[in-house]
C-alpha cells in the first residue's frame, strides 16, 4: 500500500507480457541484540548501515548461499540460472547494496534498480564512481537504472544528487548500458514509485529475446 506497490505492478507487467514471470523475494534488514524484531520484521534495525553500506561480496554471499536457497527450497519452486534473469533493487542504502551485489557477482544478477541510492561516505560507497570509471577491462554485463531527486539528502555523509550525478557520469564514460532520471523529489519513494512500471519495462526490454 506504499509508493511502490511492487506486487501489483509486478503482475501487471507480467500478465500483458512485459516482463517474464518474476519470483520476487523482500528482505527488511537485519537485527541485532537480545529477542527477535517485532511482527512487523523491523526491530531495531542497527546492523542495516553494516550490511547494505558496507562494499564487498558478504551480502551477495549471503543472498546467493543462504537466501536464495532457503526460499527456493522453503517454497519449492525453481529460478533461472542465467544472471540475465534476475534483477536486484533497492532504496537508498538498499540502493547501493543492489548495486554492490551486481558489482561482485555478475554471474548472479545483472539488472540493477536504484532509487535514491546512497552512492556517499556511508560505509565508503562514494568510492563507487571512480572505481567504475577506473576499470581496466570491458564493463561488466551489468543494466543500470538510476533515480534521485533534486530534493535529496545532504548531509556530512555527501550529498545525494552529487553522488548520484556522478555514479551516472561514471557508467557512461565506462560504457555501461544504464539511464538515469533526474527529479525533484527528496529522499522518498514518491519519484521512483510513480516511474517504477516505466523503470521495470526498461530493466527488462529485450527479455523476450532471451
Amino acid at each position: 500500500n506504499g509508493s511502490q506497490r511492487v506486487p501489483i505492478v509486478l503482475d501487471n507487467l507480467i500478465a500483458r507480457g512485459e516482463m517474464p514471470v518474476t519470483i520476487a523475494l523482500f528482505l527488511n534488514p537485519g537485527h541485532r541484540g537480545p529477542g527477535a524484531p517485532g511482527a512487523n520484521g523491523w526491530g531495531d534495525r542497527n546492523n542495516r548501515s553494516f550490511e547494505y553500506d558496507s562494499l564487498g561480496s558478504d551480502y551477495a554471499r549471503f543472498l546467493i548461499d543462504e537466501l536464495i536457497p532457503f526460499a527456493t527450497n522453503q517454497y519449492t519452486v525453481r529460478i533461472s540460472d542465467d544472471p540475465e534473469m534476475r534483477g536486484i533493487a533497492g532504496m537508498s542504502s538498499g540502493a547501493i547494496c543492489a548495486f554492490t551485489v551486481a558489482w561482485e557477482r555478475p554471474d548472479h544478477f545483472r539488472k540493477v534498480l536504484s532509487q535514491i541510492g546512497s552512492f556517499t561516505n556511508i560505509q565508503g560507497g562514494h568510492r563507487y564512481a571512480g572505481l567504475v570509471r577506473a576499470s581496466k577491462s570491458a564493463p561488466k554485463p551489468l543494466r543500470v537504472f538510476l533515480q534521485d531527486g533534486s530534493s535529496d539528502l545532504d548531509n556530512l555523509h555527501g550529498n545525494w544528487p552529487l553522488a548520484n550525478h556522478d555514479m551516472a557520469a561514471a557508467l557512461k564514460f565506462a560504457g555501461y548500458d544504464h539511464t538515469f532520471v533526474f527529479g525533484t523529489e527528496g529522499h522518498n519513494g514518491k519519484h521512483g514509485g510513480a516511474i517504477f512500471p516505466d523503470t521495470l519495462r526498461w530493466l527488462w526490454r529485450d527479455w523476450p529475446k532471451n
